[in-house]
């Protein structure tokens, strides 16, 4: 029998969050090894060049960054820029786009005026700013707590001292706050896509999906915002490689992990294969993985979560110049400086989920929409910045992987390209393909990625960006959490098996939470 290389601790997955707990580990002086199964590390925290020749390096999965605590830039000396946007969104009125709204967080009275032109409404304006003034307390005192060890429910909610806002929030479906607090449908719906990015939900969804969904949307860096990484996402994985090659972490790519055993044998197929022995496995891909590897390795399974289910499409163009708009009172560089709300009412974006629940895919497809190319002009090469070429990014909500799965794959996103395009073309003055880039060979520079399409390149069960449903960040007062692994969030059945990734509590996005969590909770191991 072939001897097993032995690491305190063995990392499967490549993502980024596998990448801070390497780093993190590495640093304190303990041996460990990530096993990537694809040529690069890094997940779907990459930029990718989808079109050849073309000089453009899109972020081409992950897009923007707000939940990176500024704890791990800092421990692990993350050399990477995070820009803010000046604009942060513009919607045109479905019925009339014409007219829009535009939040210019530079000038508050430009924006009072677009929301007056828009809705008719004097006081809509204000309520949009006590709405976001009084859901700032939970940012402030929650985001600090996602790098240390779990809290009680009620702790937590001593921690917010704000009881009517904790019930809103948590406790009751996130339409009641929405309503309560915004009058018109247009603003009500620019406030719920927060809870829909990635998740399959309505307003009134009673299993709170979208509260959670919502309430890590507005955490980010104890302010809610969300930037643009400079060089894109492939930035910060090269970043975090760095960081763990540095602190003397060992990365293998290539290195497909087919089997897994709570004893911590990890059996690798690849160039190099063989078994490599961990002290502890901390698993940086989503549960339903690591439960067929635990399987495989003849375990049990560590999480025996539902299965996971994605629930939109990405777009990703490369545009000649920004299209016109019906609205001439804004003008395109600020509409989509910021993120651009297509059809996201919330009437239609509770239609939308009504239509796919029937099998159907939503007609109009709710979308937002955005230009990193207008913060970050570095992704595209020289030439393409002389032309005045632009990037646009088309995140589709409502598109659950059931609409996809058992049907032909290339049918589908050419379904799903299309609802996507008249979705848009319906809020501009002319088609987005009169503005697509063409590629050398002719081609249309534009791409869609579904959820099947994440499935099959980046291993994502069901195309689920967050590994499966996102848990209150949290433990439930019935809920032991005596142990370092509990305590930390990053526990599954097996005492020697710890999640790392998105699947972790705590985890979803590009955060690194994840990963800073299971290295704490291993160092703590490895000490005993």
């Amino acid at each position: 029998m072939q001897q097993a290389d032995n690491y305190d601790v063995v990392i499967v997955g490549g993502g980024h969050n596998a990448l801070v707990a390497a780093a993190y580990l590495a640093q304190a002086g303990r041996t460990v090894v990530v096993l990537e199964r694809l040529p690069r590390v890094g997940g779907a925290a990459v930029s990718e060049s989808p079109w050849t020749g073309v000089d453009a390096r899109l972020s081409r999965y992950s897009y923007l960054v707000s939940l990176l605590p500024r704890r791990v830039i800092d421990d692990l000396g993350l050399r990477i820029a995070l820009r803010r946007r000046r604009y942060s969104s513009y919607t045109p009125d479905p019925t009339d786009p014409a007219r829009g709204i535009l939040v210019d967080t530079g000038d508050a009275t430009a924006t009072a005026a677009s929301f007056l032109r828009t809705t008719g409404d004097p006081s809509e304006a204000e309520r949009f700013a006590r709405f976001y003034d009084r859901i700032a307390p939970i940012a402030r005192g929650l985001f600090p707590t996602v790098t240390e060890p779990l809290r009680t429910r009620a702790a937590m909610r001593e921690l917010l001292g704000d009881d009517p806002l904790w019930d809103a929030v948590v406790e009751t479906p996130l339409s009641g706050l929405l309503r309560d607090s915004l009058a018109t449908d247009l603003v009500q719906g620019i406030a719920l896509t927060d809870g829909l990015i990635g998740t399959f939900s309505s307003a009134d969804d009673e299993s709170l999906r979208q509260n959670r969904c919502f309430l890590y949307h507005v955490i980010g860096g104890g302010t809610g915002d969300w930037d643009v990484p400079v060089g894109g996402m492939g930035r910060v994985s090269s970043e975090l490689e760095r960081a763990a090659r540095d602190a003397g972490a060992e990365l293998r790519t290539d290195a497909e992990v087919i089997a897994v055993t709570p004893d911590g044998d990890v059996q690798v197929a690849g160039e190099r294969p063989g078994t490599l022995r961990g002290r502890l496995v901390l698993s940086g891909v989503g549960p339903a993985i690591l439960d067929d590897l635990l399987s495989a390795g003849g375990a049990g399974a560590a999480v025996g979560a539902e299965a996971p289910e994605g629930a939109q499409v990405k777009v990703n163009m490369l545009l000649t110049r920004l299209p016109r708009l019906h609205d001439d009172s804004v003008a395109p560089e600020a509409a989509f400086a910021g993120t651009f709300h297509v059809n996201e009412t919330l009437a239609q974006l509770d239609s939308a989920y009504a239509e796919a629940v029937a099998g159907g895919i939503p007609n109009p497809l709710p979308a937002e929409i955005y230009c990193h190319s207008l913060t970050d002009p570095s992704i595209l090469g020289p030439e393409l910045q002389a032309e005045g070429a632009q990037t646009l990014t088309l995140f589709g909500l409502q598109v659950p992987h059931r609409l996809v799965v058992g049907r032909d794959r290339d049918a589908v996103r050419a379904t799903l390209l299309d609802a996507a395009q008249r979705s848009l073309d319906a809020v501009l003055a002319e088609p987005i393909a009169d503005c697509v880039y063409l590629a050398p060979d002719g081609s249309p520079c534009i791409e869609a990625r579904t959820t099947a399409d994440l499935e099959d390149s980046l291993g994502m069960v069901g195309g689920d960006i967050f590994h499966g449903a996102l848990s209150w960040p949290w433990a439930e007062e019935d809920e032991p959490i005596d142990s370092p692994a509990a305590r930390w969030g990053v526990a599954t059945a097996h005492t020697r098996v710890l999640l790392c990734g998105s699947g972790a509590r705590r985890g979803g996005a590009v955060s690194g939470i994840g990963g800073h969590n299971a290295a704490m909770a291993a160092l703590e191991l490895l000490r005993d």
